[in-house]
């Protein structure tokens, strides 16, 4: 993010969004408390996409946000991440100002970070998926608005009890946004309206595919001898199902969500297929493909794979074909979209119907600016029960490959498998929620075999 954040002032902040008319109304959690006119954010998982959020959260359009406080448990981590943003922030002392002493390390930094805000305030949640409805909690107490970074969850009881909690934030007004920021993209936007207004007739069957090279830390090797266990297992959260559902649920869930979004509905089962192949020394619990059949309620399909393999053929698209024509959903990533409708099925030029203009706005901003605009303007605002469902749909296909067999979504919604029961709990010299082989490997799907559960510990 290179780009040089614009510059935000009390005066264009209450020009722009006329907050100054609010003056003695009641409204609960809108605006901090105690703070002016200022939002201040907090930070709780400073790793790569956090830092990015942060970023963003600053960077949202004549509204005067402001970090004020960080947290993490890798020291290393939160001083990379404080030392890149007050760097990119240095002339703007309004935006960014996190003196050491709210720059909080440790399993319970979270509390301190969200001690430092206010009622109004937001925090944002980027740890790992396992961490999530626990610091949710502690939001909905300190009554804060929240974005949280997908996926929310990995198996059935933290997806209901995800589900209760943003209850709960409605319930107290609380705005919470979920970083699938495709669903903000305005050309996407365009693109859901024409599907659903029948531009290309009624669905037929959907394709997604995200193949490319090893991704994240979802290929890791065994445990050095300096680190404990349980650190380890969160600093390479991806390897592992307990922390994220896998590279499946934190890679494969946006073309899941955008597909299903286009549709106007989730899958209610699946089947599917994968497996580990070129391993070398990697001992995580991942496969390196994965082939997934989503089925919807009215029996159309979505197929997806996946693949992380080096030196193979690369592709990164969502794509959607009915009975009058098609349209591309995702052509080469995340941003730019290039959403574009056909009259046919072979996508060519002569048969283009529609395209959304270039360029396009960051959607990863633009996610942002909407949660933010609807606390300022207190519009009704939670995502997360959409996100529970775009997560429960990733873990669906995972479940599937991973046990061999057929899966429903009420299955895994109702199941009472939970991989990390004991996670508000956890301490970085206590016991892991995987427990290694005596070899240092760890337990790994074995579909057709281990099919209850993802895997035997």
């Amino acid at each position: 993010m290179s780009e040089k954040a614009p510059d935000k002032t009390r005066r264009t902040f209450i020009k722009a969004t006329g907050i100054s008319a609010l003056s003695g109304v009641a409204v609960p959690h809108v605006l901090g408390q105690e703070t002016g006119n200022t939002i201040q954010v907090a930070i709780v998982g400073t790793g790569g996409r956090g830092g990015g959020a942060a970023a963003q959260a600053i960077s949202v359009p004549d509204a005067p946000t402001k970090m004020v406080a960080m947290a993490d448990v890798f020291e290393h981590k939160l001083d990379r991440s404080y030392q890149s943003l007050a760097h990119k922030f240095k002339d703007q002392p309004d935006c960014f100002d996190v003196p050491e002493d709210q720059r909080f390390l440790g399993f319970a930094a979270y509390k301190k970070a969200m001690d430092c805000l206010k009622p109004g305030d937001i925090v944002i949640l980027t740890t790992p998926l396992a961490f999530r409805w626990v610091h949710f909690s502690y939001a909905i107490e300190k009554g804060l608005h929240v974005f949280m970074e997908k996926p929310l969850t990995a198996d059935g009881p933290t997806s209901r009890r995800m589900i209760e909690l943003a209850k709960k934030a409605s319930d107290k007004n609380l705005k919470v946004g979920v970083g699938l920021m495709v669903r903000h993209c305005h050309g996407r936007q365009e693109l859901h309206k024409r599907i659903s207004d029948g531009e290309i007739g009624d669905i037929q069957f959907m394709r997604a595919y995200r193949m490319h090279g090893p991704v994240g830390s979802a290929f890791t090797e065994r445990k050095p001898d300096d680190i404990s266990e349980t650190m380890w297992q969160i600093q390479k959260f991806h390897s592992f199902l307990w922390a994220s559902g896998g590279l499946f649920n934190d890679f494969y869930i946006h073309q899941v969500d955008e597909l299903s979004w286009m549709k106007n509905a989730w899958p209610v089962k699946a089947h599917a297929l994968g497996g580990r192949h070129y391993r070398k020394k990697f001992v995580d619990q991942n496969f390196d493909t994965y082939s997934v059949e989503y089925t919807y309620d009215d029996g159309t399909k979505l197929f997806l794979d996946g693949r992380t393999m080096l030196r193979c053929y690369n592709n990164m698209s969502s794509t959607i074909h009915g009975t009058r024509g098609s349209a591309i959903v995702s052509s080469h990533g995340h941003t730019p979209g290039k959403v574009r409708t056909f009259k046919g099925q072979k996508q060519v030029k002569e048969d283009l119907i529609w395209a959304y203009p270039q360029p396009e706005k960051n959607p990863y901003q633009l996610e942002w600016n909407d949660l933010v605009d609807a606390i300022i303007h207190d519009k009704p605002y939670n995502e997360v029960e959409r996100g529970v469902m775009a997560s429960l749909a990733s873990s669906l296909g995972r479940m599937s490959a991973h046990t061999g067999r057929e899966v429903s979504m009420d299955e895994i919604m109702n199941s009472d498998h939970e991989f990390a029961p004991d996670v508000a709990d956890l301490a970085p010299d206590g016991p892991a929620p995987l427990q290694p082989h005596d070899d240092g490997s760890y337990p790994v799907p074995a579909p057709g075999i281990t099919t209850k559960r993802e895997y035997i510990s």
